[in-house]
């Protein structure tokens, strides 16, 4: 298949028609704005253990979703094949979950329909792949690890692979399409020394195919490096207990920061009235003033 051309165009037959029968039906009952978004994608996961092939899968995703948005409202539906019929269903029913209540109007979807760019131009797509080439790169993890420390007892090496087709169409005249590939290889390995064991993980990939299992991301190099992580946690010693002083860095503390108030602060819900922060900040601002009628209290709530 051509890169500039999709695969749902060429393979399942979509037509610009097709597009526009999809969206004027999402927008049926007058929603603000609706697109439509096609996914064709090939998963490939290989798992070498105890040094032989543990399990080997593949599997295949197709769909499509509809979304439409009316005010505040958002509806979606999807169909999990492309039939013609069923995908109009699902924008029915989309319209009607946003349920605006208006008449809509008919659309058309720009032509030609051309892709602008290709991001990921690369000769073989990881479906395309032989399997004896991944597990090859599998096989060579695990030599690497194995050699690197006799106290290496054990090793796990996985690889999965990604090819993406997907297709999005919208109703303020914008289309857009991309094959998207991805591969990651990981290795984990178990140290043991005097009953004391100890793991170590290392992985990377990219999309890209399988050149890019080269330089720091060679699965040999992979593999010595979780080798490496086993063998010198075997010597680590237990961490200190009890309360104690803690200095906490940029970085990290950030993610504990967010994920404890950063999501409760979000505006979407403070204005629904759904976080427990909403009216936080009034609720302090007045129970400030209630205690001076200078502008010291402003200055203290709002931390400053």
């Amino acid at each position: 298949m051509e890169l500039n051309k999709s695969i749902f165009f060429d393979r399942y037959n979509v037509t610009v028609r097709d597009l526009e029968a999809y969206l004027s039906e999402a927008l049926s009952r007058g929603g603000d704005y609706a697109d439509l978004y096609f996914e064709y994608r090939i998963n490939h996961s290989i798992v070498l253990e105890e040094q032989i092939i543990k399990s080997a899968t593949k599997g295949v995703n197709l769909g499509v979703g509809v979304r439409v948005v009316s005010g505040e409202k958002t509806g979606y539906a999807y169909s999990d094949d492309l039939n013609r019929e069923n995908i109009l269903k699902a924008a029915k029913t989309a319209a009607f979950i946003a349920n605006a209540s208006r008449e809509g109007g008919t659309l058309q979807v720009p032509t030609p329909l051309n892709q602008e760019r290709s991001l990921y131009s690369i000769p073989v797509f990881p479906a395309e792949l032989e399997t004896a080439q991944k597990i090859a790169l599998l096989r060579q993890a695990d030599e690497a690890a194995r050699a690197y420390d006799p106290r290496i007892r054990q090793v796990q090496a996985s690889y999965v692979d990604e090819t993406k087709h997907i297709l999005i169409v919208t109703s303020d005249n914008h289309a857009a399409w991309d094959l998207q590939p991805m591969v990651r290889l990981n290795v984990m390995c178990i140290a043991e020394e005097s009953g004391k064991r100890q793991s170590g993980y290392q992985g990377g990939g990219g999309r890209r195919a399988l050149e890019v299992f080269t330089g720091d991301l060679d699965p040999r190099e992979l593999a010595r490096e979780s080798a490496r992580q086993a063998i010198l946690q075997l010597r680590a010693v237990d961490a200190p207990a009890g309360p104690m002083e803690v200095v906490l860095g940029p970085g990290w503390p950030g993610i504990l920061l967010h994920e404890a108030i950063g999501h409760g602060l979000e505006a979407d819900f403070n204005r629904k009235k759904t976080s427990a922060f909403a009216g936080w900040w009034v609720r302090k601002w007045h129970r400030s003033c209630a205690r001076s009628s200078t502008t010291e209290p402003f200055r203290s709530a709002a931390g400053l």
